[in-house]
């Protein structure tokens, strides 16, 4: 089953409803509008993505955290997307948003645990082009854009830095060459509310 913007935006705003920390519902709808704005530039470059799509994939891909629990919500929201109905795109960006690389070393906040389905679904993955979008988003907002410097050191403030975040920084700054190599040009353009969030 599909699932539009309109739809996993309405969904987010009930969740908004039952939570105390709405912070994630913010970042989400910033990722999901950030990916339909790189969605839209890359089909001016000649790809053909379907922008509601990037937009209804950001929106979604924390919905795991709907409990208020941040712990554990990449498999929780695979759980829930799947108990809906949704086709396996919904669900995968839930799982695969947080590792870069085919990789779950290659994520923020320390080691992850280890759950096997997740693990072996990640390094066997054959990531989207709008999984990628979706990773490189998670790693430019908050509730704003933001660079991905001052993004991931948001990030390494808020979470602490482990033996694998140079890893995972090396593997971001890469994420963003390649997009700006795709697009041809640096992708923060896009984005000229960037200066302000500096």
């Amino acid at each position: 089953m599909k699932l539009t913007s309109e739809e996993a935006r309405e969904i987010l705003e009930n969740i908004r409803l039952n939570v105390k920390n709405q912070n994630w519902i913010d970042h989400s709808i910033c990722v999901g509008n950030t990916a339909g704005k790189i969605a839209e530039a890359l089909n001016e470059k000649g790809f053909n993505l379907d922008i509601d799509k990037a937009i209804t994939l950001g929106y979604i891909h924390d919905i795991g955290k709907y409990t208020g629990e941040s712990y554990g919500h990449v498999i929780r929201g695979y759980d829930y997307i799947k108990s809906k109905g949704y086709d396996e795109e919904y669900c995968n960006i839930c799982l695969t948003h947080s590792y870069l690389n085919n990789d779950v070393l290659c994520t923020a906040g320390g080691i992850p645990e280890d759950i096997p389905f997740r693990t072996e679904f990640i390094k066997n993955h054959d990531y989207t082009l709008y999984e990628k979008i979706i990773n490189l988003c998670d790693l430019m907002c908050t509730s704003k854009v933001f660079t991905i410097d001052k993004r991931l050191m948001d990030i390494i403030i808020r979470k602490g830095a482990y033996s694998n975040t140079q890893y995972h920084i090396k593997e971001a700054y890469k994420l963003k060459e390649y997009f700006d190599d795709l697009l041809g040009y640096n992708l923060y353009d896009l984005f000229p509310e960037i200066k302000d969030n500096l």
